[in-house]
């Protein structure tokens, strides 16, 4: 498939492909909506809408252990420290 064509595709509002130029240039429009080129793509055949090739949601991050190894540990952690804390005081 040549880019023009490509880009003439991406240029509608909801992009439609017959079912034969799909098959012929399948892995190309796969491409294109898999990097966001396009949106999603609406396959017809006859002329009438048949499937919608969309791509696939990112997996969301989970926060659980997002921010593991961002820390960093000096000392050792069960020592006691030689600082006086206002709580002893009194």
């Amino acid at each position: 498939m040549e880019v023009d064509h490509l880009k003439k595709i991406a240029r509608k509002a909801a992009p439609e492909v017959g079912a034969t130029e799909f098959k012929a240039h399948c892995l190309q429009l796969m491409t294109a909506v898999h990097d966001r080129k396009l949106n999603s793509i609406t396959v017809t055949k006859r002329g009438k809408p048949f499937v919608k090739l969309v791509p696939v949601p990112e997996e969301p991050t989970l926060l659980y252990g997002c921010l593991a190894g961002l820390a960093k540990v000096v000392g050792d952690l069960t020592e006691p420290v030689d600082v006086t804390w206002d709580a002893e005081r009194e």
